[in-house]
């Protein structure tokens, strides 16, 4: 069947352009004047809607403006076209009752519900790749009540798929301005940033020497807040490691 006028789908709904119906009916009276004398017979939101900007129209030297267009039913354009009177009309008619009947086909109809039956699975399927992460990271975080070490946090995260040790990811946290960086008694110790952030704490551990001096070692350990911090920036962008 040669196409008489374009027909889209919308929510599983045929309709056509009232201007491209219109233009194809030959119609002499005006487009906006047509809209006025038929459109009160039927029901906006039901039968057609409002396009603002809807079509493209030439004004002369090659320029362009666009005018607002209405989507209508097969069913409204079906008595547009008898209400028009003429022999393209009826010629229409016929037309939009053929697209009616193959519409209305039962191999037609499952072919659609198979079509949107596979749209559903691949809109599910896109999403639980976008969920993924985040089950990741929900099973990563699941011990971050308690502080754990740098060491501990590169074991989560290469558990998680990222590719990182404790030696790169020390490197990392201090390229990136969480750990001190410059070498001395600080080095390895979280910046103002971090702390700032609530991403470490430092535990600090007395040790009695053999002579009888004591000495306070420090220690930078990740407080849950921080793993999930660095979890979920790392499960994010994996290349970051």
């Amino acid at each position: 069947m040669n196409e008489l006028i374009k027909v889209t789908v919308k929510n599983d709904q045929q309709l056509v352009s009232a201007r491209d119906l219109h233009k194809g009916l030959e119609l002499s009276n005006r487009f906006s004047k047509w809209v006025i004398q038929n459109f009160k017979e039927f029901i906006e939101g039901e039968d057609f809607t409002c396009v603002p900007g809807g079509t493209v129209v030439q004004i002369g030297n090659g320029a362009t403006r666009t005018v607002d267009d209405y989507a209508v039913t097969i069913d409204m354009a079906k008595q547009l076209c008898m209400m028009s009177h003429t022999d393209l009309g009826r010629k229409y008619r016929k037309y939009f009752i053929e697209l009616e009947r193959k519409w209305n086909d039962p191999q037609e109809v499952v072919k659609r519900g198979y079509a949107i039956l596979q749209n559903e699975n691949t809109q599910l399927k896109l999403e639980n790749e976008q969920m993924k992460p985040k089950a990741l990271f929900a099973d990563a975080v699941s011990v971050s009540n308690t502080t754990i070490l740098i060491g501990e946090l590169a074991k989560i995260l290469k558990q998680n798929g990222v590719n990182i040790g404790a030696t790169r990811l020390f490197a990392w946290l201090r390229e990136n301005g969480y750990l001190i960086s410059r070498k001395g008694t600080d080095w390895n110790m979280p910046t103002q940033k971090s702390m700032e952030l609530g991403l470490f704490e430092i535990k600090e551990t007395t040790i009695t020497h053999s002579d009888g001096h004591t000495t306070i070692s420090k220690t930078t350990k990740v407080t849950g807040k921080g793993q999930q911090y660095f979890i979920n920036k790392f499960l994010k962008d994996k290349d970051i490691a």
